[in-house]
């Protein structure tokens, strides 16, 4: 009984931790921000606008463990993830948060049944999520970004008709428009003032944001700024083309709908069955499947065959447009 209480002090405590830098991460200056994108573009190293002297003053600054977390393989696209998915926080506190969550994830689990297997499956579980929960942002993020883009190209083509330059339609568009958009578009506003050429500030938007249209937009501003034409017509139909192109994925969503509820139903009606009879229906009567080892090794491929099972539906369903 102690050790059960122990344990579950232990995890609170865990779970507070996280808490905690969550809470801290959100409530970052704007100084912060823009010392964690200096440090990425120095650490980086392809970004020709930082002198080389600054770059290295930069990194001396950066502490060990950070430089440490940028050259790992496993680690070091994650502040570009996290800047892509809109989450403002540093790798260091998002990966002290995941490990901080995935210990009380495994400590609850084993103070539940004293089963090392099951804190091992609940940590796998919590450890996985926020890199999950990234994902999906990410994927909003671009959505949100391709749905205002076409308003932008219009804002912009209608400045360039009215006689603004590039620069001036650029500062217009993240002034009026919201967020994620709004606040790339100043961002390579701000750039330019700082001396970087519009082409420049316009690509690097492209490591910030997955996004194909954003790329096109990038590409008709290169090839106008090299050999001319006219870029407000340019912009126009690219803007119509994003529209139409909307306008199908909207209806493939509509076809797919119920591929995309059987997959969801197939993969939660196993997994609420299993709760509902061994908590609420017949307590006890799967007791066999947690506490023999075989049974838990069906548990275990049961869950592996159900995430494959689930994978292949979203990619049957997953239409690219």
């Amino acid at each position: 009984m102690l050790s059960v209480i122990i344990l579950t002090f232990v995890a609170v405590l865990l779970v507070l931790i996280a808490a905690y830098l969550a809470f801290t991460a959100t409530k970052e200056s704007p100084a912060a921000e823009l010392r964690r994108r200096l440090r990425r573009m120095a650490v980086d190293g392809r970004s020709e606008a930082m002198p080389e002297g600054l770059r290295g003053d930069i990194i001396r600054e950066i502490p060990r463990f950070e430089r440490f977390l940028a050259r790992a393989p496993l680690f070091r696209n994650l502040d570009k993830r996290l800047d892509q998915a809109g989450v403002k926080t540093s790798s260091l506190k998002f990966l002290l948060m995941t490990i901080a969550a995935t210990l009380a994830g495994f400590v609850l689990g084993f103070a539940l049944r004293g089963d090392y297997i099951l804190g091992l499956i609940v940590a796998a579980c919590v450890l996985v999520a926020p890199f999950i929960y990234l994902n999906v942002m990410k994927g909003k993020r671009a959505d949100k970004f391709t749905e205002q883009l076409p308003d932008a190209l219009t804002m912009i083509s209608r400045s360039l008709r009215a006689g603004h330059s590039i620069t001036s339609a650029i500062e217009l568009v993240g002034q009026e428009m919201d967020a994620p958009l709004g606040e790339l578009f100043k961002t390579a506003f701000d750039q330019q003032n700082l001396g970087l050429r519009v082409v420049a500030t316009l690509a690097n938007m492209t490591e910030r944001i997955n996004s194909i249209d954003l790329r096109f937009f990038v590409t008709a501003i290169t090839l106008n700024t090299e050999v001319g034409g006219n870029l407000a017509e340019i912009l126009d139909r690219l803007a119509e083309t994003i529209r139409q192109r909307l306008t199908i994925r909207r209806q493939v969503r509509v076809y797919t709908a119920q591929g995309r509820m059987s997959g969801y139903l197939l993969t939660a009606l196993p997994i609420v069955a299993f709760i509902i009879m061994h908590f609420v229906m017949i307590p006890g009567y799967e007791d066999p499947l947690l506490d023999e080892q075989q049974g838990r090794y069906i548990l275990i491929g049961a869950a592996v065959s159900q995430f494959i099972g689930f994978l292949m539906i979203r990619k049957i369903i997953n239409i690219r447009i």
